[in-house]
């Protein structure tokens, strides 16, 4: 039996991390029949990995207390409600007020907030501990409605070439929703500013050079055909869904970081699921994986 397997059979439960999961079986996904009491038992299984990436990153939430098919709300401040496990920082806002944001840094940080009706988790480009200096460049291929995914992979394979013309080592996740994302670990030693100038210039002039596939024109009509470079993942206050959250979408599909290797085998971005919990384990602790999410480099200067 794999370390990752044997994990995720001692940690099966959000029971051994003293975080009491109320109304256990409520149903969250009711085409699936998942409930409140599944779904905390994945991301107890799974927190190791999540927290790889998430712990201390200021986050939001999307909470759907009722389940995903009752309304649900996005939540990036908290007054105490969540309980003690679930931190904050004092962040000073565009108007230059201060508000309270989020983060979790072990799993009983995770599961207090699924006790609150929480299921998808989005984070910042930077750490709690280094607010303005980012640690990540994310590019959201966002298809326009009915592309085939295949031209979705064929996209992100491509900025992968174009990226790494630059200097940079990416690494594919797919959302669990249509897309992908294309992520470049980061140094953390530019600012926002300098993030968000450089995203933006790449985008508009790939787009520019590359119409038939790119647009980096966020208004879907004029998308036409063609995949929609998000670069706006890239400034402050922006978040991006995290590596092995779950989505508020049918059939509980969660987003699962993949590799290069194997990216053409895919056939959505809604591979993996919330029921997938020991194969996404198996996945991490495989060689393929090594390394994944890892890079020392610096944003371009281009």
């Amino acid at each position: 039996m794999s370390k990752a397997k044997s994990m995720a059979n001692r940690s099966n439960s959000a029971d051994p991390f003293g975080i009491r999961i109320s109304s256990r079986d409520r149903v969250i996904y009711p085409e699936i029949g998942l409930t409140k009491g599944d779904l905390a038992d994945y991301y107890a299984a799974i927190a190791s990995l999540m927290l790889a990436d998430m712990a201390m990153r200021p986050i939001s939430l999307v909470r759907c207390p009722q389940g995903r098919a009752q309304p649900c709300f996005f939540q990036k401040h908290d007054s105490g409600t969540m309980g003690p496990h679930v931190k904050h920082v004092p962040i000073e806002e565009s108007d230059g007020g201060m508000e309270d944001y989020l983060y979790v840094e072990d799993a009983k940080g995770i599961l207090a907030c699924v006790q609150m009706g929480t299921i998808e988790f989005h984070g910042w480009g930077s750490k709690a501990s280094k607010l303005e200096y980012p640690d990540r460049l994310v590019f959201d291929l966002d298809p326009d409605e009915g592309l085939d995914f295949d031209k979705v992979k064929a996209a992100a394979v491509r900025l992968r070439a174009l990226l790494a013309d630059l200097g940079l080592v990416t690494f594919p996740m797919l959302t669990g929703g249509k897309g992908i994302h294309v992520i470049a670990p980061l140094d953390a030693k530019a600012n926002w500013a300098k993030l968000k100038d450089f995203a933006e210039r790449f985008s508009r002039a790939i787009a520019e050079a590359e119409p038939e596939m790119f647009t980096a024109n966020v208004r879907k009509n004029k998308r036409k055909g063609r995949i929609f470079l998000d670069w706006l993942r890239n400034q402050r206050g922006a978040t991006a869904v995290m590596p092995y959250s779950a989505r508020a979408r049918e059939g509980a599909p969660v987003a699962a970081p993949v590799a290069w290797e194997e990216l053409a085998k895919f056939k959505s971005g809604a591979e993996f699921s919330v029921r997938d919990a020991d194969k996404l384990l198996d996945r991490a602790s495989s060689q393929l994986f090594a390394g994944w999410g890892q890079a020392k480099q610096g944003l371009p200067k281009a």
